[in-house]
């Protein structure tokens, strides 16, 4: 059995959500005030909120308080394990499409013959 990493399992948790994926493409834009990225999702704040823990909860965002204006910020990087987990699976079936394919030309060349 597979080693699972919970903060692999946290991350695409989070990223599952369209609405989550819609807040941090806003946010790699620049960071952004709670109100800013709740207005165009048309949900309610405490539901925004808690997409908002989601995230800093797997380490993709981060927010800071200045008086009342909550602002949030992304974090790149926090990406990463994902690329790897994803880039380590990426070459594991293409190898496996590579030896599926030269057993297919093999058995084509032996029925040639």
């Amino acid at each position: 059995m597979a080693k699972h990493d919970p903060d692999l399992s946290l991350l695409f948790h989070a990223l599952a959500d369209p609405t989550r994926r819609s807040i941090l493409t806003r946010l790699a834009e620049t960071p952004a005030r709670v109100t800013d990225l709740a207005g165009p999702t048309g949900l309610r704040l405490p539901t925004v909120m808690r997409h908002l823990s989601v995230l800093e909860e797997a380490g993709l965002i981060t927010t800071s308080k200045d008086g009342r204006i909550r602002t949030c910020a992304i974090v790149p990087e926090a990406l990463d394990p994902v690329r790897t987990w994803l880039d380590e699976q990426r070459a594991i079936w293409e190898a496996r499409l590579d030896r599926l394919d030269a057993f297919v030309m093999k058995v084509m060349k032996e029925s040639e013959e």
